[in-house]
C-alpha cells in the first residue's frame, strides 16, 4: 500500500527557501535501514518518520547518511503536516517523543513554536584544521554535546566563508556552527556538516538550542530574532526559557507523493 510523503519548506514563509524537510506519516514503526534508504532517496537535508502512539508521536530523523539526535526544521515540517493535513485539530499541541526526549510543537497564527532542551556550549580548544577548513580568524571556539561553535569577527566574514568540507568531515562532530552579531537581525550564522552528509545545512533549528544561550550573555537578552545565511536562508525565533529553549519558524508545502515500496 503506498505511504504518503510530503515535502516541506521550514523556517521560511515562502517556497524553494528555508531548509527542505520529507515528512512521512507510518502505520508502524519500520526497520532503521528502510528509513535511512528512503532519506538517502529523498536526498533531502532531513526526512522524518512518524508514527502515531497514544499520547503523540514517534518521530525520528534521517540524513542521507546518517539518523540524528536532535533537528529542528524536520520537526517544524513535521508539525506542519500533522496540522496541514488533518492529523491534529488546528490547535492541538504536537507532541513528539524522539531520541532527545519529549519535544512539542505549538501554533503560534502563522508561526510554530518548538520546545527543545538546551544545548549550550563550552570553551574548547581549536581541533586540528578548524581554522585551515574555515579560513577565518575565530574570536571563541565552543562545543556541545553535537558541534562546534565559533563565532567570527563580522556578519561579512560569516556570510563570504568558503570552507574546506573534507577537512571539516574530518573532525569527531555532528558539524560546525559559525556566527556573529547582525544588522538586521540579533545575529546571524551558518551551519556545515560534511560528515553527517550535508556540506551546508540551509536552516538548522537545533543549533540555534546552543546559539540561543551562547548570544543571551552576550547581548544582554534571551528572545532573539535569528537569521542562517545559507543560499536558501531562514528565519529562526530564539526564546530562552530556563533550561529549554522556544525555537520558531514557520513552513510551506511544495510537493506531495506516495512511496511506493
Amino acid at each position: 500500500m503506498p505511504l504518503s510523503i510530503t515535502q516541506i519548506d521550514a523556517f521560511t514563509d515562502k517556497p524553494f527557501a528555508g531548509n527542505p524537510a520529507a515528512v512521512c506519516l507510518l502505520p508502524e514503526a519500520r526497520d532503521t535501514s528502510w528509513m535511512l534508504s528512503v532519506a538517502k532517496e529523498m536526498n533531502l537535508p532531513e526526512t522524518a518518520f512518524l508514527v502515531r502512539r497514544a499520547d503523540g508521536f514517534d518521530l525520528r530523523w534521517f540524513t542521507p547518511a546518517v539518523e540524528v539526535a536532535l533537528c529542528g526544521h524536520a520537526t517544524v515540517a513535521s508539525a506542519h503536516a500533522l496540522w496541514e493535513e488533518g492529523h491534529l485539530a488546528p490547535g492541538e499541541q504536537a507532541r513528539f517523543h524522539t531520541l532527545s526526549g519529549l519535544l512539542t510543537a505549538d501554533r503560534a497564527g502563522d508561526w510554530i513554536e518548538l520546545d527543545f532542551p538546551a544545548k549550550p556550549e563550552t570553551s574548547a580548544p581549536a581541533p586540528e584544521g578548524l581554522v585551515e577548513a574555515l579560513g577565518a580568524e575565530p574570536k571563541y571556539i565552543g562545543k556541545n554535546a553535537f558541534d562546534y561553535l565559533v563565532e567570527l569577527d563580522s556578519e561579512a566574514t560569516v556570510r563570504g566563508l568558503k570552507p574546506n568540507h573534507a577537512m571539516l568531515k574530518k573532525l569527531p562532530v555532528r558539524g560546525v556552527m559559525v556566527t556573529s552579531r547582525a544588522a538586521d537581525y540579533d545575529f546571524v550564522s551558518r551551519f556545515f556538516a560534511p560528515g553527517s552528509g550535508i556540506e551546508e545545512d540551509p536552516v538548522t533549528g537545533s543549533a540555534h538550542c546552543c546559539l540561543g544561550p551562547y548570544w543571551a550573555p552576550r547581548l544582554g537578552k534571551s528572545e532573539f530574532v535569528a537569521y542562517q545565511a545559507s543560499d536558501r536562508g531562514g528565519v529562526v525565533r530564539v526564546r530562552l526559557v530556563g533550561d529549554r529553549v522556544k525555537l520558531g519558524g514557520q513552513a510551506v508545502t511544495v510537493l506531495r507523493g506516495a512511496l511506493m515500496v
